[in-house]
C-alpha cells in the first residue's frame, strides 16, 4: 500500500509538473525583462524608428544608414532576453564595416506591446523587411542576422529569398530538440506550442550563409550548431570558437569572420 501510494505521488507531481510546463511555457521561453546590458555606450549612429505590424503592434528598432545604394543592410533579430541596449556591444562593431543596420525589438521587448509568440515574431520580422523594402532597400541587399531565438525566425523568413547573406548566431536545430535536452522525461513535442523547426528548413535558404557558434555553450549545445551548417546549402561558412559559451566574445577573431562574409557577397 506504501509503495502505491508513493508511485501515485510521483504520478501527481509529475502531472503538475507538466501542466505548469505547458500553462507557462512561454514564461520560460521569453525573457523581455531579463538584463545583462552592462552600461555600454553607443559609437554608432542609431535613429529611433516605429515599425507597425499587419496586427497594428508598434515595434522599436533602431536604424543606421550609410548608403543603401551602395552598401548591405542587416536586419539583426536579436534572442529570447533583454532589450535593444544588450545588443550595443555588437553593433557598435558595425560602425566600422560598410553596412546599414535595423536592430529590431520584438513584441513585448522593450517596451513594445504584444506578447511574443513563434507566428508574432515571423510576422515582426516580415514587417520589418518590408519597412526596408519601402525604405528603397533591395531585397538582394539585405543580409538577415539571427541571434539565439533570432536564428529561429531568421532561418524561417529567409526561406526561398534572394535576400544578400544570413547570418546564425548560436542556432538551435528546433525548439524541440533544445527543450528536450533540457526537459528529457517531458513530452515537449505535445507540450511546445513555439516549435521553431529550424532543422526542417535550412535547406530552402539559397542565399550564402555563416553560421557562428561557441563550442562550449552551455545554453544551446554546440552540436546543433554543426548540425545546422551540415544541414545548410553552399556557399556556407562557419566560425565555432573553441573557447566560446553561447554569449560568443564579440573579439577581433569573430568581427574579422563576419567582415569576410561580407566580402564575400560583394
Amino acid at each position: 500500500m506504501y509503495n502505491l501510494f508513493l508511485v501515485g505521488l510521483v504520478v501527481l507531481v509529475y502531472l503538475v509538473v507538466t501542466l505548469f510546463l505547458y500553462v507557462y511555457q512561454r514564461n520560460l521561453l521569453y525573457h523581455p525583462v531579463e538584463n545583462n546590458y552592462f552600461g555600454d555606450k553607443l559609437i554608432v549612429e542609431i535613429e529611433k524608428i516605429q515599425i507597425i505590424t499587419k496586427d497594428n503592434i508598434k515595434l522599436l528598432a533602431w536604424y543606421h544608414e550609410k548608403n543603401i545604394n551602395k552598401n548591405k543592410t542587416i536586419l539583426y533579430l536579436h534572442g529570447n532576453a533583454g532589450a535593444l541596449e544588450n545588443r550595443i556591444h555588437k553593433i557598435n562593431h558595425f560602425k566600422d564595416m560598410q553596412v546599414n543596420f535595423l536592430l529590431l525589438a520584438w513584441r513585448g521587448f522593450s517596451g513594445n506591446k504584444g506578447k511574443p509568440t513563434e507566428q508574432g515574431l515571423y510576422e515582426d520580422a516580415r514587417s520589418a523587411i518590408k519597412w526596408l523594402i519601402e525604405k528603397g532597400i533591395l531585397e538582394e541587399n539585405i543580409i538577415i542576422y539571427g541571434e539565439s531565438l533570432g536564428t529561429g525566425i531568421a532561418t524561417e523568413i529567409a526561406q526561398n529569398k534572394k535576400y544578400a547573406g544570413v547570418i546564425l548566431e548560436s542556432p538551435f536545430t528546433s525548439m524541440v530538440a533544445a527543450a528536450k535536452s533540457k526537459y528529457p522525461i517531458f513530452p515537449v513535442k505535445l507540450l511546445l506550442k513555439d516549435k521553431y523547426e529550424s532543422d526542417k528548413k535550412i535547406k530552402n535558404i539559397k542565399s550564402p550563409i555563416l553560421i557562428m557558434h561557441g563550442e562550449v555553450d552551455k545554453i544551446v549545445p554546440f552540436w546543433m550548431g554543426k548540425k545546422m551548417f551540415e544541414l545548410a546549402n553552399n556557399p556556407k561558412y562557419s566560425y565555432f570558437p573553441k573557447n566560446d559559451d553561447h554569449m560568443l566574445e564579440y573579439n577581433d577573431d569573430l568581427i574579422n569572420s563576419i567582415k569576410s562574409f561580407l566580402k564575400s557577397l560583394n
